[in-house]
């Protein structure tokens, strides 16, 4: 995909554009936020920024969509005062709408809005609840890929047994298809997420397949095991070979890698069976007057399961690859959801997340040329980029 001739690069851009943004945002973490595109409206956009402000002291939205329709929104809430910033956009990006047509003709919309307070260094990462691939289309036009990435990914977070809680898997869906390169590459930047996401010093990698015997799984998954073992030393973590779906959410591996075709299928069959557990849940304990006095019973036990497997609070596909970091919210979001993305998004900017990101796919050209010189060559240095 290429931009219009009339559309800046980024290289066009000065390097010390200032942002034209309040005296009160000064010195905050500034999240751009598209309001529209969610099945719930901008009125849940609204309430989960404010949620995330009464948490986070440090934080400040620029918020895209029509002005005076935010403006009544805002003005309900107080605890926004002067930490939004409003940018007017009235047209809107639905769910339906193709790709390819949002490349052409969304330029009014307040998605490409939002994109663009990143790309002009007003925000540090952009947050939406609209279509996944119109987002991803206009997130590589507005942004750009990063050197030497191929094929960016989405990094999810997903509920497992390991003691952070959580485990990265990608691609969640930004691309179907998945070369060996494009999933070494994949290894590299969950590792980097990993790191500064989840704070894990030394992750765990696995390459999922449909078994854990080397011979198996289609020829792109052997090769990519053999690079992605090769590499595992020098990028600093550990390799612990093919998994199956059963490890998803389990203790084998922090980082789950995949192609985004599998990907969003596992992703969308773990969100179906935690909605299952909770139906089967109330269903059993309205059985009889004896379940439902257990219920009361176990009601904190409860709250805290249902907290545990509630995908609302692990809300939040990072796009990875890019020139910029986007959070992309489920469009399903409530204000809980919303709050969730927009937290994600400020932990990874309170991290430098982007930059160490772009220090990690940068070294993946020096791992290739290092490999394929010869069986030694893989021994200089550790990365450094990402040691946080």
């Amino acid at each position: 995909m290429t931009a219009r001739p009339d559309q800046p690069q980024a290289s066009d851009l000065p390097p010390d554009l200032p942002p034209d943004l309040p005296e009160a945002l000064s010195g905050r973490i500034v999240i751009s936020v598209d309001a529209m595109g969610g099945d719930n409206g901008p009125k849940a956009v609204v309430a989960g920024i404010a949620a995330s402000a009464r948490k986070n002291p440090e934080i400040g939205f620029i918020l895209h969509g029509p002005r005076a329709r935010l403006e009544k929104l805002l003005a309900k809430r107080q605890e926004l005062a002067g930490l939004v910033v409003i940018r007017d956009a009235n047209d809107v990006v639905r769910m339906e709408d193709k790709p390819s047509l949002v490349m052409r003709n969304g330029k009014g919309t307040s998605m490409w809005s939002a994109l663009d307070s990143v790309r002009n260094g007003e925000a540090t990462c952009a947050v939406s609840c609209g279509n996944t691939g119109a987002l991803m289309a206009l997130s590589m036009i507005r942004l750009r890929k990063l050197p030497g990435v191929n094929r960016p990914a989405i990094a999810i977070l997903f509920p497992s047994r390991s003691k952070q809680g959580f485990n990265v898997m990608l691609d969640a869906g930004a691309d179907l298809r998945a070369d060996a390169g494009d999933l070494l590459q994949f290894a590299l930047m969950g590792v980097s997420y990993a790191r500064n996401g989840l704070d894990l010093p030394h992750p765990r990698v696995g390459l999922l397949n449909v078994g854990t015997e080397e011979h198996k799984g289609r020829p792109e998954l052997r090769e990519a095991h053999g690079m992605i073992g090769d590499f595992a030393a020098r990028a600093e973590f550990d390799y612990v070979g093919f998994v199956e779906g059963s490890d998803i959410p389990g203790d084998m591996a922090d980082v789950i890698v995949t192609d985004g075709f599998t990907g969003n299928v596992a992703i969308k069959t773990g969100e179906g069976t935690a909605s299952l557990i909770g139906d089967l849940l109330r269903e059993a304990f309205k059985y009889s007057t004896l379940s439902r006095l257990a219920s009361v019973l176990a009601l904190t036990s409860l709250g805290r399961l249902r907290k545990r497997i509630d995908p609302r609070r692990v809300n939040g596909g990072v796009f990875l690859g890019l020139n910029g970091t986007v959070v992309k919210s489920h469009g399903s979001a409530d204000a809980t959801g919303v709050s969730a993305a927009v937290k994600l998004a400020f932990q990874l900017a309170q991290s430098g997340f982007t930059e160490k990101l772009a220090a990690r796919v940068a070294s993946t050209a020096e791992l290739t040329q290092d490999a394929s010189n010869g069986p030694e060559a893989g021994s200089g240095k550790p990365l450094e980029e990402d040691k946080t």
